[in-house]
């Protein structure tokens, strides 16, 4: 999208709009190809592929966490638990 593109909907201005994506794109998670005359940004999805694949451990034990207690706060349990 464009930076009026991506503006449109916020209540911030188009400026602060390209200041935010000028920091996204030299932290490698946007880049811009120009298309015409316009000037249109990418997201660039591998770089948060990789958060996600070292976030994904920590997930899956959080969610085994929040299930045994989903189990023991609904009655599930025994009594020695």
């Amino acid at each position: 999208m464009s930076v009026t593109e991506l503006a449109a909907p916020l209540p911030i201005s188009r400026q602060a709009v390209t200041k935010h994506l000028d920091i996204l794109e030299r932290s490698g998670l946007i880049e811009h190809e120009w298309r015409g005359r316009k000037r249109v940004h990418l997201l660039k999805a591998e770089p948060l592929q990789e958060v996600d694949d070292w976030l994904a451990p920590y997930a899956a034990a959080w969610d085994e966490r929040l299930a045994r207690l989903e189990e023991y706060l609904d009655g599930d349990h025994d009594e020695g638990d």
